[in-house]
């Protein structure tokens, strides 16, 4: 993010797993300055995403702008990029680089794990985990990467196969 985030910008930034910015983010649940509440997800993700659930309610509240500064600080954000447009595009897609060599069967389970953890206890959370991983231990993901960090080489992940609608 760079530049001005406000209202929607904060409701899809809100909804990202990673979120960087140049030093030049400015930030703001402006919705309250036009009448409305945040309505797409922002009041149901920020307040867990910066786990201060005071101030999420002051932001909410007054409209105030932040900083990428304050973000950081706050939780909002994972990094804070020097510079602008250009340089914070550069890290995302470094970052983006690393995370797409990964295993897509354990990022999915990760991200998956991730989100069920948020809302649930540590133990039901370790529960959950063994039967998932007990299930992913059926893909091939784990043999290629252990075959490539044992030959130091570069893993070639299958591609996940498409979802199937329920029915």
């Amino acid at each position: 993010m760079h530049g001005l985030c406000l209202g929607l910008a904060v409701d899809i930034a809100s909804a990202c797993d990673v979120r960087i910015a140049a030093e030049d983010a400015s930030f703001g649940i402006m919705e309250i300055d036009v009448g409305l509440a945040a309505d797409i997800g922002t009041l149901q993700r920020f307040p867990k995403i910066i786990g201060n659930d005071s101030l999420a309610r002051e932001l909410s509240y007054t409209g105030r702008r932040f900083s990428a500064k304050e973000a950081k600080e706050m939780g909002f954000l994972s990094e804070v990029v020097k510079g602008s447009k250009t340089e914070v595009v550069s890290k995302a897609m470094e970052i983006a680089k690393i995370i797409a060599s990964k295993s897509p069967i354990a990022l999915m389970s990760t991200k998956h794990l991730l989100n069920h953890a948020r809302d649930h206890t540590v133990e039901e959370g370790l529960e959950y985990t063994a039967i998932w991983n007990a299930a992913m231990l059926q893909a091939s993901d784990t043999q290629v990467a252990m075959r490539a960090t044992l030959g130091k080489s570069i893993p070639n992940f299958a591609p996940l196969p498409p979802l199937r609608s329920k029915l």
